[in-house]
């Protein structure tokens, strides 16, 4: 049954709800699907689940993209309603005819639904009766066809026996065994049997009666040998050789050997250790510079796209070629839309967005246009262009605000450092990237620390300790082989005590499939909590940059022990000026996962870090 089946307008205007099922959904399913569907382009999705504790329901719905109406229905998930599309459908059809814009009350539509509803049920009825049937009668044809192809004796009827000696008659594939030509037929090959046992040169191993011969295989064996005796053989000294060294594996956990394995310098007490040197002094961040974005060029295309296609019409058949294109249809439909999708869904793929995440985003923009009017002398083609425009813009624009500064001084006032954790896989520049941001925040007066919390690769405590000598700012290390969610913990209270403003956590990288790994750091975050939660990705990767977000979060979730667990709060984005013009993984991270670009990296030095400019993306992406 139905919990709750609505109809709002796409500004958010409740029009109609169905006042018999009357039942108070748990939650907040409705605003969850439009947060997370239809604001983020995953309207061209079948479903939505929306999974919170005590509540597990589905939604799906429909769009009248003339009217600008919405049509929801929700039930409960472990429920299969079959009528519940074609009940969509049918009110989708009804409501728009009484539909007026100066109307917001519409309680005599009650009874419609009602009979709408009894038609959807019925409808799904007779579908799961007949197809009950066909099954039936799909069963007891087969039933019928083997009784009368095989009787019970084993023979087939209405046809050759079947025999179940293995003679020498004919096989069903027509296969024969000639014994006075001395011939074996197997379909078109033809392999000569001679007396002696020998088939096409080669002696024939098996008996007469197609068991193995033993006997000749040892004589084969025999042969052999005597072939080999010639070949002289390697002398062996009689001395013993020397055993192979193999170099024995380390047991983590057992007293450590003698042989010095961390080369870390000694640390104070606390963990902190303060190094004093000349400071970096490269300039200002990019992050405080704002780029600006100019369409002249744009323009000036477009321009020169019309004042082509204002010298095109002297060409043979021009009125037909653009006559369809210009006028259209009343309305659109979804073979209208295909060959701009398509072209669309290339040219994205192209600019290395994962072909999962454009195929969503086709069927989404499809979606927001079937059945909307095409304005007077406007091509399908800069119709679709434009809503796809406009659904990248939505989609790379943050949906909850995150300015580090003013957090940093929220959390300054309640007398505790503000503490951010960069994850990510192996290689992909967290270290370098996290002195970038130290930098950027030394920029404005924020004291920070580091916390050397990659206990696992080499040389990962040297690396970090190098940046803090160059900012000239406090780190604290304990050095290899411990465990990283206790080192940041006494980070953390180490800063609170020091006054430290940030604590910036440097991790491992980590395979997204490497589950012991993954366990360690959903135990960091639940530990100590930190206020943003930073994954660090590159700008080449494509189809992979789905895969990596996808199980981080997945494995965040699965691996806490907390009913509530933290997932991944922004991207900072790395080697992005080596991709050119395929800036498609920043569309794909921000898709996949729902969390903003915060920063990008754009070069080796302190200052190359900056801000996303979404235009400028967008415009990149679809030029």
């Amino acid at each position: 049954m139905l919990e709750q089946l609505l109809i709002f307008t796409r500004g958010g205007l409740i029009l109609w709800t169905c006042r018999e099922l009357g039942n108070a959904l748990k939650g907040s399913p409705i605003d969850t699907l439009i947060r997370s569907c239809l604001l983020e382009e995953r309207s061209g999705l079948a479903s939505f689940n929306y999974d919170v504790p005590g509540a597990n329901y589905t939604l799906k719905w429909t769009f009248h993209n003339e009217l600008g109406l919405v049509f929801v229905a929700v039930y409960q998930k472990i429920l299969h309603l079959l009528y519940v599309d074609d009940l969509l459908s049918m009110v989708k059809r009804e409501f728009s005819a009484v539909y007026d814009p100066c109307r917001t009350d519409y309680g005599d539509f009650d009874d419609v639904y009602r009979q709408l509803r009894l038609e959807a049920e019925a409808r799904a009825e007779e579908v799961k009766k007949s197809s009950k049937l066909g099954g039936r009668n799909v069963g007891k044809k087969q039933d019928q066809g083997q009784k009368t192809k095989y009787d019970q004796s084993g023979k087939r009827n209405g046809g050759g026996e079947m025999k179940s000696d293995s003679g020498n008659g004919d096989s069903e594939n027509g296969n024969k065994l000639d014994n006075n030509n001395s011939h074996v037929n197997r379909g078109n090959f033809v392999e000569e049997v001679k007396p002696n046992g020998v088939v096409n040169g080669k002696e024939n191993l098996c008996s007469n009666n197609g068991a193995f011969d033993v006997n000749k295989l040892k004589n084969l064996r025999s042969k052999g040998a005597k072939k080999n005796d010639t070949v002289v053989a390697p002398k062996v000294s009689k001395a013993e050789p020397n055993k192979k060294i193999t170099k024995k594996n380390r047991v983590w956990g057992e007293p450590a050997p003698p042989v010095k394995l961390d080369y870390t310098d000694s640390v104070a007490g606390n963990g902190a250790t303060h190094v004093n040197v000349v400071s970096v002094n490269e300039g200002e961040s990019m992050m405080d510079k704002e780029e600006v974005f100019s369409s002249d060029d744009e323009d000036e295309e477009d321009e020169q796209a019309e004042n082509n296609a204002q010298v095109k019409p002297k060409s043979k058949g021009w009125i037909s070629s653009i006559f369809p294109s210009i006028v259209g249809k009343a309305n659109l439909e979804r073979t209208d839309l295909e060959p701009a999708l398509k072209a669309l869904k290339d040219r994205l793929m192209t600019k290395n967005v994962a072909e999962e995440i454009a195929e969503k985003l086709c069927e989404s923009v499809a979606a927001s246009l079937e059945g909307k009017k095409l304005a007077s002398f406007t091509r399908i083609s800069s119709t679709v262009q434009t809503a796809m425009e406009d659904a990248l813009v939505r989609i790379l624009t943050p949906k909850r605000s995150i300015d580090i500064l003013r957090d940093v001084h929220a959390a300054k006032e309640q007398g505790k450092p503000y503490v951010v954790v960069f994850v990510g896989v192996n290689g992909v520049g967290k270290s370098t990237n996290l002195a970038k941001v130290s930098y950027w925040l030394l920029q404005h007066k924020v004291s920070v620390m580091m916390a050397a919390c990659d206990t696992f690769r080499s040389g990962a405590v040297e690396q970090l300790r190098t940046h803090a000598s160059r900012l000239q700012i406090p780190i604290f290390e304990k050095g290899y082989e411990k465990d990283p969610a206790i080192v940041a913990k006494e980070a953390i209270q180490e800063a609170t005590r020091n006054g430290s403003d940030v604590v910036l956590v440097d991790t491992a990288g980590r395979m997204q499939d490497n589950e012991p790994l993954m366990r360690a750091l959903s135990k960091l975050i639940y530990l100590n909590n930190p206020d943003l939660v930073l994954f660090v990705g590159e700008a080449l990767v494509g189809n992979d940059a789905v895969d990596q977000l996808s199980k981080f979060n997945q494995k965040l979730a699965d691996l806490s022990p907390s009913p509530n667990p933290r997932l991944i709060d922004g991207i900072l984005l790395t080697k992005f000026d080596t991709i050119d013009d395929k800036v498609g993984a920043a569309l794909s991270m921000v898709y996949i996962s729902g969390a903003p670009v915060m920063f990008v990296g754009c070069g080796q030095s302190y200052t190359d870090l900056k801000k996303l400019n979404v235009k400028s993306i967008v415009k990149t992406l679809l030029k």
